[in-house]
């Protein structure tokens, strides 16, 4: 607004009340990658110093440097290396300035600046979520309009690209296919939107970024095993993104786009069953290939074993009655005389596991080793020596009656241990038995 005059707002009076004040910033919800890169190339990183209208927010700049520190535009201490400002003279975000750099002696310089000037300038994308289809449509001049944009676009991005060195322009290399070519500068652009379908044949996928994502219905994309997703969004509390423009590729380019992702890792753990020991390998978030560990570290199958313990509980003990019995009498312990007495709870005695189930642990490899474990005897390590010698005195397992028999008293209530003895046998008593 300039001078006096008069304001149409093209909205209701209630909704203009609920409006803020002031329009967010850009600077408070954009991608900052090539804000920050510029910032690298003019000497302030993170921009200290300079009379900005608003600071970019610290969590979104520093998500921006890991971004070009993984692309190699900028060094450990945020200063733009010869690389960056190679990416930086592209034009175009510095993922698609990587990905026409590394993909031009790939696939050739015209094919890349093609799909890069394709990703580049939305305004020619059309209908459809087939990348490699759309990229043949504009080669046709389906759309003059969006053609000529395009072909615009492909020649700065043809000249943008240096003379010699890494990502030079060359020649069509041949040998790879249009929709392989899209799929893997795709991937070098977006590494973590690298995705496999989670069943063969549908249209759900997981992306190597952790991502959930899905084709739209009707997709031709639909049953491709792999994809290399360029765009995808996501409602907010929907369930998965959804793809809007991908190529299909296969898993050797996968793997090779995503190889900064790729490791192999060793696992030992409770899968909710047992014990699972393996070595995965994973492109991020997605599984590649998987095979058991014959030889795993016992000290990582014991820890894996009590957490099963701690997860389903002592039931996957065997509770002998002998071990049931040993536990009430050394809870009866516990409730008439105290400590040093052991506590025989549930919560205790998953607590004290390491300890008192600790020797059988070594040797155990799975849930049914657990099940085979001589319980009585384990918790037999929870008493100091003294009150071991005292336990048979103190919370005997049998009494003798009168007649001579030997009755198991019951200790399952600790305040009040019961002796199940007919009266007859009784006859001779001058006093209550006491324990």
């Amino acid at each position: 607004r300039e001078g006096p005059g008069y304001v149409y707002r093209c909205w209701s009076a209630e909704r203009h009340d609920r409006l803020p004040a002031q329009g967010e910033p850009e600077i408070a919800g954009t991608d900052l990658t090539g804000f920050a890169l510029q910032l690298a190339c003019w000497g302030q990183p993170d921009g200290v110093g300079l009379a900005l209208p608003e600071p970019p927010p610290p969590a979104a700049l520093q998500v921006a440097r890991e971004t070009l520190t993984a692309l190699g535009a900028v060094d450990v201490d945020g200063r733009v290396t010869d690389r960056g400002r190679a990416v930086a003279a592209v034009g175009v975000h510095p993922r698609l300035a990587r990905a026409l750099l590394d993909g031009a002696p790939r696939v050739g310089a015209d094919r890349a600046a093609e799909v890069v000037a394709l990703l580049a300038e939305e305004s020619v994308a059309g209908p459809g979520d087939d990348l490699t289809a759309l990229w043949r449509r504009l080669r046709a001049g389906t759309d003059p309009g969006a053609s000529a944009r395009w072909r615009t676009e492909v020649r700065r991005l043809t000249a943008a690209l240096p003379a010699t060195g890494a990502g030079a322009g060359t020649r069509d290399p041949g040998g790879v296919p249009d929709d392989l070519a899209a799929a893997l500068l795709v991937g070098l652009a977006y590494p973590e939107r690298l995705a496999r379908a989670r069943q063969p044949g549908g249209s759900t996928y997981l992306m190597s970024g952790g991502t959930a994502a899905e084709l739209g219905p009707g997709s031709a994309l639909a049953g491709t095993p792999w994809l290399a997703v360029a765009v995808a969004d996501r409602s907010p509390g929907g369930p998965a993104a959804r793809i809007r423009l991908a190529a299909p590729l296969d898993e050797a380019t996968a793997r090779e786009v995503g190889a900064p992702l790729l490791r192999t890792d060793r696992e030992v753990g409770w899968s909710g069953t047992d014990v699972v020991a393996r070595e995965t390998t994973r492109l991020g978030a997605v599984v590649l290939a998987e095979r058991p560990l014959p030889a795993a570290d016992p000290e990582q199958v014991a820890t894996a074993l009590l957490t099963g313990l701690r997860e389903v509980g002592l039931s996957l003990l065997t509770w002998t009655p002998a071990a049931r019995s040993l536990r009430d009498r050394l809870a009866f312990c516990r409730y008439a005389l105290g400590d040093p007495w052991p506590e025989t709870s549930d919560e205790a005695l998953l607590a004290g596991a390491p300890d008192w189930l600790g020797p059988d642990l070594a040797g155990a490899r799975r849930r049914a080793d657990l099940a085979r474990i001589d319980v009585h005897d384990a918790l037999r390590r929870l008493l100091p020596w003294p009150q071991a010698a005292r336990l048979d005195e103190l919370a005997p397992e049998r009494l003798a009656v009168p007649t001579g028999s030997r009755i198991r008293l019951d200790y399952t209530d600790p305040a009040r241990p019961v002796l199940a003895v007919k009266l007859q046998e009784t006859f001779g008593w001058a006093a209550a038995p006491r324990v």
